[in-house]
C-alpha cells in the first residue's frame, strides 16, 4: 500500500460545518485535533480492519462504551493489570442492559441497540486516543490518491456511527474525552465520573451523568463530619480532575458553611515515588488532632495510603471518611480491615440488580464469546490458566477447566456502580424511543429523520428523560446534566458483628439522616473519636482564637471577679455579686454583720457589761450615800454628769455590735461621741476650776469667778452642747441609714467575698465625730498637768491626771490598730472592737481612778467618811504656796518642811 495521505481540507470543511454552534476556545483547538485524529485514526484504518482491544456488538444504532477494564500500567505501558469489579462487572453491566432493552418489546420496537466498547485501562491520554473511534464516521475522508501495491484502491470498511458514548469511568478520563465528543456532538452519558467541574454546562454541554457530582458528595461528606462533632480535618486527593476537584469542592463548602477548618491538603502524586505514601501519613501526622481524613483518591491509592498507615504503626488512629471511589469496595481494604476499620463511606444510592447477578452468574466461557476479555477474567476469577495453541502451561498453576462457576467456585460481589451503568443505558434507549416516537409516529425501525441521528436533539432527549431505573429510584437530569443527590453512608466494622463489612448507617438526600447509635470504631468502641483542633474549654473559661484558624483556640479562665458571659468574652460581676462556682453566671454576695457570738463581739460586749455594772454600782453608791462627806466633796454634780457619760461609753458597745438599722445608726451617732464629750467636758471643767483657783490665789485672796456648782454645770452642759449641735448637723445633711459595704471584703478569692450591712459611717466620720472628745481630752490633760503641784489633801487633780495620761496612752494605741487593718478581711471586726475595746477602756480608767477609791472608802471604811473642819479660801491658798515651797526646797537639797495638816 503506498504512503498515507488523506486530505485536510474536507476534514476541516466538515468539522465546522458540524460545529460551528460551538464557542471559540474548541474552534482554536480544531487544527490540532484534527492533525491527532487524521493521524491515529488512518493508522487505526489501513493497519488494523477490526479493533482487536474493542467490542462490537451489532445493532441498529451504536452506543459507545468506555471502562476501565485494566489498570493504569507501570511507566511505559499503557494498561496493566485486569479491573474484575470496576471493568468487567460493569461493562457486562452494559451488555446485559442491551440485552434488556432489546428484548422489550415496548422499548425501541423493531429497533435493536448495538455497542462499541473500549478500554480506557483507566488512563486519559489512553483514553482519549481510543475514543477518536467513535468519530471516525464522522469524518469525510479523501482516499482517491492511495492504492495498493497491485494498483487497486483499498478496500475500508467504513465505521459505525456512534450516536451516544456511555462512560467513561474516572472523572479525569471523562474529562479528557468530553473535550473530544462535544466538538462532535455526540452526547455523552457518564456512569460514575462525580468531578464537579463536569457540571459546566458551557465547557462540558454534551455531558450529562446519572450519578450526583462530588459538589453533592462533598457536601454530604462535610453534614457526616459536622454530626460527628469534627470541626478539624486534613483531606487527601489523588492527582487528577477526581480527586482535586472533589477536595476542592470539600474545602470550598466548609469555608461557606463555616464550622470546620481544614488542617493540611495533601495531594497524591499521580505517579508516586517510592516511599511517597509514608510521607503523606507523617505529614498528616504533624496535626495529630487532625484525626479525621477526607479521601478522595482511587482504590489504589487508597490501599497504599493504608498501608502505609500500618507500617507507620498508627492503626485506629485516623478516621477516615471516603468518597463513592471507596463507598463499599473490598479491595481498597484487604488486608488492612484493622486500619479501615470505623472508616465512613459513602456511596451513590443503589441497589444490587438481581437480574444482573442471574445474568453474570450464569456466563461461562462458551456463552460469553463476545467479551473479549472474558477470558483473562476467567483465569484471574478462577487463579488457573486456560491452554492456548503454542503456549507453554505454567506448572506452578492449575488448568482452567471452563466448567467452573461465578459465584460458586470463586467468590462474588456486584460492583457498586453496575445499577448506574444500567441506567445511563436506558436513559440513552429511553431519549431514542422517545424522539422515534416524535420523528418516526407509527413507524418500524430508524426512519429516515433519524438516519443519521442528530446528537444535539439526542441530548435534548436525554436530559428531558425521567423514568424509574433499574433499583426503583427516578433517573432524571438537572439543565447541567446531572443526577440529583441519594447517597447511602456505609461503614465499616469489624468487631461486635456476625458478618464484618459495610454497613449502612444513614442516607443523604438533601439532607443527613445519620444512626450515630449504629456506629463503632476501632475495637468495638461506641463513643464518636475527636477530630477537634482544640478542645471545648471548661465552664468558666473564654475561647481566645488563633489567629487565622477559626476553629483553633486556648481556653483562658475568667479569673478574680469574672463570669463567662460568652464562649469569647469574660465580664466582670457587679459589685454586689460574685462569680458562681462554674463561672458560668454571677450570683448574690453573701451579706454579713457583726454577731453576738463572734469573738469579736464576746471581749469587747463583755467588758461593756462588766463597766455598767461597775458604773451603776458607784451611781448608786453616791445616790446612797449622797450627803457624805466624801460625795459632797468630790462634787455631787458634776460626779453624776460624769459617771452619766462613763455609762453611755459603755453603752455604745452594745450599738456598735447591733444589726444596723435606720434607729440603730441614729444611736450610734448620737451616742457615739456623746459619752466621751460628757466624760471629759465634766472633767475639764473640774481642772479648769482647780487650776483657777490655785493660779487666782497666788496674785489675790479674791475667789475666782464661775466656781460654784452650777457654774460648773452650766459650762459642762455648753461643753457638751457643742457635740450634739455638730451630730444635729450632721442628721440634717446625711439622715442616718444603713449601706452594704461590698469593696470592704472582696478579696482576690470571690468565694470568701462578703456584703457587710453597717451603718453609714466612715472612718473618717468615726475619727471626726470623736474629734472633739480628744480635743477635750487633751486640753484636760494639759490642765492636769498644770495643776500636778496642788496638794493631794484639797482637790482630785492629780487622779484626774492620772486618768488622762493613762486614757492617752489608750487612744495612742488605738489609732494605729484602728487605721493599720484598713486592708485587712476582717476590717470591719477588728475596727469595730478595737473602737469599743478602747472607749471601754477609757471609761474604765476614769471609774477607776476616780471613783472606785471613794466607793472603797464610804463601803468598807465609812469611819473616814466623817466631815472636816473647813478652811477659808485663803487658808487653802496658803496651804498650796507652802506645799509649792516644800517642793522646791526638795529640789535644791534643802530640809523638808512638812504642811500643816490639823487646818
Amino acid at each position: 500500500m503506498t504512503s498515507l495521505g488523506p486530505s485536510l481540507s474536507s476534514f476541516h470543511l466538515h468539522l465546522y460545518s458540524i460545529g460551528c454552534h460551538s464557542f471559540l476556545w474548541p474552534r482554536l483547538l480544531l487544527p490540532f485535533w484534527l492533525w491527532f485524529a487524521e493521524h491515529v485514526i488512518w493508522v487505526r484504518a489501513t493497519h488494523q480492519h477490526f479493533h482487536p482491544h474493542s467490542i462490537k456488538i451489532p445493532g441498529d444504532i451504536t452506543l459507545g462504551g468506555l471502562f476501565p477494564i485494566h489498570a493504569r500500567g507501570p511507566h511505559g505501558v499503557n494498561c496493566g493489570e485486569l479491573k474484575k469489579e470496576k471493568g468487567i462487572h460493569r461493562m457486562e453491566a452494559m451488555l446485559y442492559a442491551l440485552d434488556q432493552i432489546n428484548s422489550d418489546p415496548g422499548l425501541l420496537p423493531n429497533i435493536t441497540l448495538g455497542a462499541r466498547i473500549l478500554d480506557t485501562c483507566s488512563r486519559d491520554t489512553y483514553a482519549l486516543e481510543q475514543s477518536l473511534t467513535f468519530v471516525q464516521a464522522l469524518i469525510q475522508k479523501d482516499t482517491s490518491d492511495i492504492r495498493c501495491s497491485n494498483g487497486e484502491p483499498p478496500m475500508i470498511r467504513k465505521p459505525e456511527r456512534v450516536v451516544a458514548v456511555i462512560g467513561a469511568s474516572a472523572s479525569s478520563v471523562s474529562i479528557m474525552v468530553a473535550n473530544i465528543l462535544r466538538l462532535f456532538e455526540i452526547p455523552q452519558v457518564s456512569y460514575a465520573s462525580t468531578a464537579p467541574e463536569l457540571s459546566d454546562n458551557n465547557r462540558y454541554d454534551f455531558f450529562s451523568r446519572v450519578v450526583p457530582p462530588d459538589s453533592y458528595q462533598a457536601q454530604a461528606m462535610l453534614d457526616i463530619v459536622k454530626a460527628l462533632g469534627w470541626n478539624y480535618v486534613s483531606t487527601l486527593a489523588s492527582e487528577g480532575n477526581y480527586g482535586e476537584s472533589g477536595v476542592e469542592a470539600f474545602m470550598q463548602i466548609s469555608r461557606e458553611a463555616g464550622g470546620v477548618c481544614i488542617a493540611q491538603s495533601v495531594k497524591i502524586p499521580r505517579e508516586p515515588t517510592a516511599g511517597e505514601f509514608d510521607k503523606i501519613i507523617k505529614r498528616l501526622t504533624e496535626t495529630s488532632n487532625a484525626r479525621g481524613v477526607i479521601i478522595f483518591a482511587n482504590e489504589d491509592d487508597i490501599k497504599c495510603v493504608l498501608e502505609a498507615a500500618k507500617r507507620a504503626n498508627l492503626t485506629g488512629h485516623f478516621l477516615f471518611v471516603g468518597s463513592d471511589s471507596w463507598g463499599a469496595k473490598s479491595s481498597p481494604i484487604a488486608e488492612l480491615e484493622d486500619v479501615a476499620e470505623g472508616a465512613v463511606t459513602i456511596l451513590p444510592k443503589r441497589a444490587s440488580i438481581d437480574g444482573f447477578d442471574q445474568y453474570f452468574m450464569s456466563r461461562s466461557l462458551e456463552n460469553n464469546r463476545r467479551n473479549i476479555w472474558f477470558a483473562e477474567f476467567w483465569e484471574d476469577d478462577f487463579r488457573c490458566k486456560l491452554t492456548r495453541p503454542g503456549v507453554k502451561l505454567n506448572p506452578d498453576k492449575k488448568k482452567c477447566t471452563g466448567d467452573e462457576r461465578i459465584g460458586q467456585d470463586s467468590s462474588y460481589e456486584q460492583e457498586g456502580k453496575v445499577q448506574f451503568v444500567i441506567d445511563a443505558v436506558y436513559a440513552v434507549a429511553h431519549a431514542l424511543h422517545n424522539m422515534h416516537q416524535n420523528l418516526c409516529p407509527n413507524r418500524h425501525g430508524v426512519c429516515s429523520n433519524m438516519d443519521p441521528v442528530e446528537g444535539r436533539l439526542l441530548l435534548d432527549y436525554i436530559r428531558t428523560v425521567n423514568f424509574n431505573g433499574s433499583a426503583g429510584t427516578s433517573v432524571l437530569f438537572n439543565e447541567n446534566g446531572d443526577a440529583p443527590g441519594r447517597y447511602d453512608i456505609f461503614q465499616f466494622q469489624m468487631t461486635n458483628h456476625s458478618h464484618p463489612g459495610y454497613h449502612v448507617i444513614g442516607q443523604w438526600t438533601n439532607n443527613l439522616r445519620l444512626n450515630l447509635e449504629e456506629m463503632q470504631w476501632s475495637g468495638g468502641d461506641r463513643s464518636v473519636p475527636e477530630s477537634v483542633c482544640s478542645f471545648p474549654c471548661k465552664p468558666g473559661e473564654r475561647k481566645k482564637m488563633v489567629k487565622g484558624v477559626p476553629c483553633c483556640w486556648h481556653c483562658e479562665l475568667c479569673d478574680g471577679y469574672q463570669y463567662q458571659l460568652d464562649e469569647f468574652t469574660c465580664e466582670t460581676c457587679p459589685s454586689d455579686m460574685r462569680p458562681a462556682p462554674n463561672r458560668t453566671a454571677c450570683r448574690p454576695t453573701p451579706i454579713i454583720k457583726l454577731e453576738w457570738n463572734s469573738p469579736w463581739a464576746l471581749v469587747p460586749a463583755s467588758l461593756a457589761m462588766f463597766g455598767i455594772l461597775a458604773t451603776s454600782t458607784v451611781m448608786i453608791t453616791f445616790i446612797r450615800f449622797n450627803d457624805t462627806p466624801i460625795v459632797r466633796a468630790s462634787g455631787r454634780e458634776l460626779s453624776y454628769v460624769l459617771l452619766t457619760g462613763i455609762f453611755l461609753i459603755y453603752l455604745i458597745t452594745f450599738l456598735m455590735i447591733a444589726e444596723p438599722g435606720v434607729v440603730v445608726c441614729a444611736f450610734r451617732r448620737l451616742l457615739l461621741g456623746l459619752g466621751m464629750a460628757i466624760t471629759y467636758s465634766a472633767m475639764l471643767t473640774k481642772t479648769n476650776r482647780i487650776y483657777r483657783i490655785f493660779e487666782q490665789g497666788k496674785r489675790s485672796v479674791t475667789p475666782p469667778k464661775f466656781i460654784s456648782p452650777t457654774s460648773q454645770l452650766l459650762i459642762t452642759f455648753i461643753l457638751i452642747s457643742v457635740q450634739v449641735l455638730g451630730v444635729f448637723m450632721w442628721f440634717a445633711v446625711v439622715p442616718p441609714h444603713t449601706i452594704i459595704d461590698y469593696e470592704e471584703l472582696r478579696p482576690p478569692n470571690p468565694d470568701l467575698a462578703r456584703g457587710i450591712l453597717k451603718c453609714d459611717m466612715s472612718d473618717l466620720s468615726i475619727i471626726c465625730c470623736l474629734s472633739y472628745s480628744i480635743i477635750l481630752m487633751v486640753t484636760c490633760t494639759v490642765y492636769a498637768v498644770k495643776s500636778r503641784g496642788v496638794p493631794e489633801t484639797f482637790n482630785e487633780a492629780k487622779p484626774i491626771g492620772f486618768t488622762m495620761y493613762t486614757t492617752c496612752i489608750v487612744w495612742l494605741a488605738f489609732v494605729p490598730i484602728f487605721f493599720g487593718t484598713a486592708q485587712s478581711t476582717e476590717k470591719m471586726f477588728i475596727q469595730t472592737a478595737t473602737l469599743t475595746v478602747s472607749m471601754s477602756l477609757s471609761a474604765s480608767v476614769s471609774l477607776g481612778m476616780l471613783y472606785v477609791p471613794k466607793v472603797y472608802i464610804i463601803i468598807l471604811h465609812p469611819e473616814q467618811n466623817v466631815q472636816k473642819r473647813k478652811r477659808s479660801f485663803k487658808a487653802v491658798v496658803q496651804a498650796a504656796t507652802l506645799s509649792q515651797k516644800s517642793v522646791s526646797e526638795k529640789q535644791n537639797g534643802d530640809s523638808k518642811i512638812e504642811p500643816d495638816r490639823t487646818q
